[in-house]
């Protein structure tokens, strides 16, 4: 089987995987972004479809306290005696917590709340007995028995820390062949990162590190190399023609030193050997664009190039679109997507926005849009990191005329850097990405207008921090105030170029 990494670009970290027959199901981090958890399904490991959240409903998603980059982090998917579990952490508001569901594609039940510290945890079931394992502060991995029901835990331990780096975190414990292997993160989640490995003939350890630890690490490789950097958080899985394989996140980082990377952590795929009762991954080579597995008998499927055609028929938006902080202020049907823009502007947490990820270094972007905007109200397209991090390409109005205006936000500073005026009618707003480059135009009674052009490395985590990653988004402001009537998109477009 040949098949492409990342086998889910864009913002998708701490990929973590489960089998059921020939079925296969792989959960994602989420932040602040609603609703929560992304999953996906698959036939044969590489090529992954949408099919929802696990986190849909308000009760289950607690985000008033969340800020950029906090909320949902790494969830742990497993499928146990008939039913899907997803156990995670939401770190502004409860902390550790279970939903499960007997259909993934359905309602998720409500959160069981697990009074426990740190970030990270696993489940595992041992016979009648379930471990959560998680990352307790600077005390490394722990572990205590679980009541399902109820979230009641037994009396921890600290099981492992430090097998061959500092920052021991996303434990995942596996038992295989009588043997108990526990997989972990080590290093920090950027050009440290690196999988490591540890076993037991016990679910509670003692832990023999393997010696060979990192099984998976691009520190020290440059980008002469590979583009692939960052590679960890790793989840084992085994298919059903008896092949083995690891999930794990990495970044595609360019631009030479320091580099950077915009589009966020991405889920890699790489195969997975036995040897010695240790596991090798990748044959000990390192992961590339492109990999060739000759071994195995899964087949591969249509590849998805993840393009977003959407003419805004239905009655809601598809799985790939998210909105932030919960907060919803839009409609959908008849072709339209309606946006009632408020107060709040991009820099501030409650904008009215939704969203896809950017998932590929080269991509367009297009939104045809039906506004005739007030003074002081907006709406458009926008680049999105965070806050204080994005670039808007905008139909707006100043001194009683529209224009459409290109506005970039990085940091503290603020810039308008290309402003046009715009006829009456829909205007189509136009977004070309490069792996460096953005560039803005926009299409209006069938004249094309270019705007502007501005860095990609300005929206990337080397420059604004976090742990997310550039989303393509639509958005209405009206900037102190509400807009009189909702921004009108009557079509969007997303589609990749080349990667």
């Amino acid at each position: 089987m040949q098949f492409s990494n990342p086998v889910v670009p864009g913002f998708h970290p701490d990929p973590s995987v489960c089998r059921v027959g020939e079925d296969y199901y792989l959960a994602t981090s989420s932040f602040e972004y609603t609703p929560g958890i992304p999953l996906y399904h698959s036939h044969n490991l590489a090529d992954w479809e949408p099919i929802g959240h696990c986190l849909t409903r308000p009760s289950q998603l607690p985000l008033e306290n969340a800020s950029a980059s906090e909320g949902i982090f790494a969830p742990t998917l497993r499928y146990h005696d008939g039913t899907y579990y997803v156990i995670s952490t939401n770190v502004s508001d409860g902390g550790h917590f279970v939903v499960s569901a007997t259909d993934p594609r359905g309602e998720w039940s409500e959160p069981t709340w697990i009074d426990a510290p740190g970030i990270d945890p696993d489940l595992f079931w041992d016979d009648d007995t379930v471990y959560v394992t998680y990352r307790e502060g600077e005390a490394g991995i722990a572990q205590a028995e679980l009541d399902l029901e109820t979230g009641a835990l037994g009396e921890s331990r600290v099981i492992a820390d430090r097998l061959a780096g500092d920052y021991t975190e996303a434990p995942h414990l596996y038992e295989i062949d009588g043997t108990y292997y526990l997989v972990v993160a080590e290093g920090g989640t950027h050009t440290g990162h690196m999988v490591c490995v540890a076993r037991s003939d016990r679910p509670d350890g003692p832990f023999e590190p393997c010696p060979d630890n990192p099984v998976l690490s691009h520190r020290g490789v440059s980008e002469m190399y590979t583009p692939i950097q960052a590679t960890g958080h790793g989840d084992l899985i085994e298919a059903h023609d008896g092949t083995w394989w690891l999930v794990f996140l990495g970044i595609r980082q360019f631009g030479g030193y320091p580099g950077w990377h915009h589009l966020g952590r991405e889920t890699f795929l790489a195969p997975v050997e036995w040897v010695d009762g240790w596991p090798v991954v990748n044959g000990g080579e390192r992961i590339t664009p492109e990999l060739s597995v000759p071994d195995t008998d899964l087949e591969r499927a249509p590849r998805a190039d993840w393009t977003t055609t959407d003419p805004f028929a239905g009655t809601d938006l598809g799985p790939e679109w998210n909105g932030r902080y919960a907060r919803e202020r839009y409609t959908v049907g008849d072709g339209v997507l309606s946006l009632e823009g408020g107060p709040e502007t991009l820099e501030e947490r409650g904008v009215t926005f939704v969203g896809r990820r950017q998932q590929h270094l080269e991509c367009t972007a297009r939104a045809r849009l039906e506004f005739d905007p007030r003074a002081g109200e907006e709406a458009g397209l926008t680049l999105f990191y965070d806050e204080r991090h994005h670039y808007a390409l905008a139909l707006t109005r100043r001194e009683g005329e529209r224009r459409v205006v290109v506005r970039l936000r990085i940091g503290d500073a603020t810039a308008v850097v290309a402003d046009r005026d715009c006829p009456a009618g829909a205007v189509d707003l136009t977004v070309e990405g490069t792996p460096e480059t953005y560039r803005f135009g926009f299409e209006a009674n069938g004249s094309r207008t270019s705007l502007a052009s501005a860095s990609t490395r300005y929206l990337s985590t080397e420059v604004a921090g976090g742990f997310t990653g550039v989303y393509v988004g639509l958005y209405a402001t009206g900037h102190g105030s509400d807009c009189e009537e909702p921004a009108r998109f009557t079509a969007f477009e997303y589609r990749p170029l080349a990667d």
